[in-house]
């Protein structure tokens, strides 16, 4: 499940959208900035030579603005969001989204050159929610199927979930979001995402 995970946030970073194409179909953007942000992976010697701090910036520049985090933290939480105040949803939405942008950092490298096949967008013209399909060629194994779920936003085209090999990213903190805050309340479940994420800024 953690190879899945970090292989969803790496495909999830890679399927920015730039914010001066939101007219543009959802597939044919995560396409196109997919290999834009390949390229501009392999051709970074800092960051290939292992520099995180360059990786995290990529990240930053080319992810947060395209993904609903707020949405995203949301369905993580399920019954939960509501029994949490706004500064609660405000921490947690900080919180996950560190998490996401920290664990991917930790798998870019890993991921960034393999294959990817566009399958076409199944869609109408005229939906506002649509899930756009990528596959992960790996030599030797079958191939790993991406599912994005996106929504068009008066801000453009916005991520709000992905699918990888049939398992939902949001699908699956849910489970373990839900359990911390049976055990400890939302306050536990921010401290407890803190502390994921002090752990990870020290590797």
């Amino acid at each position: 499940m953690r190879h899945v995970m970090k292989t969803a946030l790496l495909l999830l970073a890679l399927a920015a959208l730039p914010a001066a194409a939101q007219d543009v179909p959802p597939d044919t953007l995560v396409k196109n900035v997919t290999l834009e942000v390949v390229d501009l992976i392999a051709k970074d010697k800092d960051i290939k030579a292992g520099s995180r701090a360059k990786l995290v910036a990529l990240i930053e520049a080319k992810v947060l603005p395209h993904f609903n985090f707020t949405a995203m933290t949301a369905l993580a939480m399920g019954q939960n969001w509501t029994k949490a105040s706004a500064e609660q949803k405000k921490e947690l939405t900080e919180e996950f989204r560190t998490l996401l942008v920290r664990t991917y950092a930790s798998a870019l490298a890993a991921y960034s050159e393999q294959k990817l096949d566009f399958r076409p967008l199944r869609a109408k013209a005229t939906d506002t929610d649509v899930t756009v399909n990528v596959r992960v060629l790996q030599p030797g194994a079958q191939p790993v199927t991406l599912d994005y779920s996106m929504e068009k936003t008066a801000n453009g085209w916005k991520v709000y979930d992905v699918t990888v090999g049939g398992v939902s990213l949001v699908a699956n903190y849910r489970t373990e979001f839900a359990n911390t805050v049976r055990a400890s309340g939302v306050d536990g479940l921010i401290k407890d995402l803190r502390a994921k994420n002090k752990s990870l800024e020290k590797k």
